[in-house]
């Protein structure tokens, strides 16, 4: 399944062992619809080798999320995981189309911002 959305949060990886011994790492995100008509949050999960994905991404970024959904009973309950197993990063910019007679030199310097530096 894919399902496309902006990313509200990126949480802090997790490690642990598994019960033979194996090391696993898993990490999750937070993204917010934006093609439903009342958007929703939904969390996912990314295991092991999996976390590279997420390399370049933060809040705000626009991604198409392919997943898989899965349950287990545990004690009589029923646990549900929704994990990521393919993250695209979408477009941020529309395109746009320029003037014939537009020249690079009609672009105007950038003003110098010392008080702050930030990138955006």
């Amino acid at each position: 399944m894919e399902i496309k959305g902006k990313i509200n949060q990126v949480l802090k990886p997790v490690t642990g062992m598994s019960k033979a011994g194996n090391e696993w790492k898993k990490q999750e995100f937070v993204i917010e619809t934006s093609e439903d008509q009342y958007p929703k949050q939904i969390c996912f999960t990314l295991f092991n080798d999996k976390l590279n994905l997420l390399e370049g991404l933060k809040p705000g970024s626009e991604v198409n999320v392919s997943f898989s959904v899965e349950s287990r009973e545990f004690n009589g309950k029923w646990y549900h995981n929704i994990n990521a197993w393919k993250v695209d990063r979408l477009s941020q910019e529309a395109p746009f189309n320029l003037p014939p007679d537009f020249l690079p030199d009609d672009i105007p310097p950038e003003p110098i911002d010392n008080e702050n530096d930030l990138p955006f």
